[in-house]
C-alpha cells in the first residue's frame, strides 16, 4: 500500500516535518512494508519556509529583523531559483510573545517589510507566507521598513494608527511580490482582522473595537494616495492582522497560501499511483474547512480518487461536514490518550500512538476502484 503523508503543523506542539515523521513511524510499526511517502505542508502560516525547503532544499539566508515589539528577532529567507519564500510569522509571528505580552495595539509589521527586503535582493518573485501573526496594524509597519512616512507612527502599532494625519507610501516593492494567505476575511467589520483574529491575539472587546477603527482610519488613506479603492473588502485583505491588505496596496498579488505550497511541491503528481492521503493538525476544527492544509489535501485527493483522513490533536468537525469537504474519517489523538492535556503533552509520541491506530483499520483496506 502507498500512503501519502502531508499535514500541517500540530499548533506549537510539532512542525509539520515532526508531524508527518511521527505519522510514518506510527504506520511502520503496524504495516511495515507498505511505502510512507512524507510530504509536510503548509498554508502560509508558521512553517511554510522550513516545508518548502525540506523539499526544495534551496538557499537559506539566515538575517536578524524587528520583533512584534521592537525587540531584534532571527529570522531566514529561503531562496529558490529566482524566487524567494518569506514566513511573515518569523518576525511577526504570535508564538515570539509570551501570552502576558499579546497586545495587538502595540505589536508591528515591521520586521517582515524587512524580511521582504532581504528577500528581494537578487531574485525576480517574493513570496510572502501570511500567517500566526501577533499583529494587527494593517501592514503599517511593513510600509514603515519599506520607507514610508510617518515612520514612528506607521511602526508603534494597529493602536497608533487612530492619529495618523497622513501616509507618504513607501517605494515601489524591489521584486514581485505574491500574498500567500490561507483565509478569506476583508480588513474591517464582524468578519475582518481585529474581530475574528483580534482576540487571540491578546485583544479584548474594547481593544477589537479600538483596533478596528485604527484600520478604518489606515484603509482610508492608503486607497486615497493609493488609489485602490474598495481594497479593504477584497477577501484575504485581513489576513495576518490586514498585513495582506498592507502588501495588496502595494500591488501584491494574491494566492492561496496552501496553493502555493501544493504547487511548488507537486502535491497532485505525488498522489499518483497512491493508495491514501494522511493530513493533519492541531485542531480540526470549522476553520479547518476554509483554505486551510486539511481541506486543501482532502480536495486534491478527491481529484485523484484517494480517501483521505485525518489525524489531528482534537476533533471538532462532525462526520457530515468532513465528509462534505472529502475527509473519509477523522482521528483525534485526544481521543487515543483520552484527553486534550494528554494529546499536548505527549506531542509526537501521541500522534505515533494514533497513527498506528489508524493503520490497523486502513492499511488493509482495498484502495478505491
Amino acid at each position: 500500500m502507498r500512503v501519502v503523508v502531508a499535514p500541517d503543523s500540530f499548533g506549537g506542539t510539532l512542525s509539520a516535518v515532526e508531524a508527518a515523521t511521527a505519522v510514518a513511524d506510527g504506520w511502520h510499526e503496524v504495516a511495515p512494508d507498505d511505502d510512507v511517502v512524507l510530504l509536510p505542508l503548509s498554508d502560509g502560516g508558521p512553517g511554510f519556509v522550513d516545508v518548502l525547503g525540506a523539499s526544495l532544499g534551496g538557499d537559506r539566508r539566515p538575517c536578524t529583523v524587528c520583533g512584534p515589539l521592537g525587540a531584534s528577532t532571527a529570522a531566514e529567507v529561503l531562496v529558490v531559483g529566482d524566487v524567494a519564500y518569506v514566513e511573515a510569522a518569523h518576525a511577526a509571528g504570535l508564538h515570539l510573545l509570551d501570552v502576558n505580552e499579546r497586545d495587538p495595539r502595540r505589536t508591528t509589521t515591521f520586521g517582515v517589510g524587512e524580511l521582504v527586503t532581504v528577500a528581494a535582493a537578487g531574485v525576480n518573485r517574493v513570496v510572502v507566507g501570511l500567517g500566526g501573526t501577533a499583529t494587527n496594524d494593517g501592514g503599517a509597519g511593513l510600509w514603515a521598513a519599506l520607507g514610508a512616512e510617518p515612520s514612528a507612527l506607521l511602526r508603534a502599532g494597529g493602536g497608533a494608527l487612530v492619529d495618523l494625519p497622513e501616509v507618504f507610501p513607501p517605494h515601489p516593492l524591489p521584486a514581485g511580490v505574491v500574498v500567500a494567505t490561507d483565509v478569506d476575511n476583508p480588513l474591517l467589520g464582524p468578519n475582518g482582522a481585529s474581530a475574528v483574529y483580534g482576540p487571540q491575539k491578546g485583544a479584548g472587546r474594547a481593544a477589537v473595537l479600538d483596533l478596528d477603527d485604527a484600520l478604518r482610519r489606515w484603509a482610508e488613506l492608503v486607497e486615497a494616495v493609493t488609489g485602490w479603492q474598495g481594497l479593504r473588502d477584497q477577501p484575504g485583505a485581513g489576513a495576518a492582522g490586514g498585513l495582506g491588505f498592507g502588501l495588496l496596496a502595494l500591488g501584491a498579488a494574491q494566492a492561496s497560501g496552501f496553493g502555493v505550497v501544493a504547487d511548488a511541491l507537486g502535491l497532485a503528481g505525488r498522489l499518483a499511483g497512491a493508495d491514501l492521503l494522511v493530513t493533519g493538525e492541531g485542531s480540526f476544527d470549522s476553520q479547518s474547512l476554509r483554505g486551510k492544509v486539511v481541506s486543501g489535501a482532502a480536495a486534491a485527493a478527491q481529484q485523484a480518487g484517494l480517501p483521505c483522513i485525518v489525524i489531528a490533536g482534537q476533533v471538532a468537525v462532525g462526520r457530515q461536514d468532513a465528509a462534505a469537504a472529502g475527509v473519509d474519517d477523522a482521528y483525534a489523538v485526544a481521543d487515543t490518550l483520552g484527553s486534550a492535556d494528554a494529546a499536548l503533552t505527549a506531542g509526537a509520541a501521541g500522534v505515533r500512538e494514533t497513527a498506528a491506530r489508524v493503520a490497523r483499520l486502513w492499511s488493509t483496506r482495498p484502495a478505491r476502484p
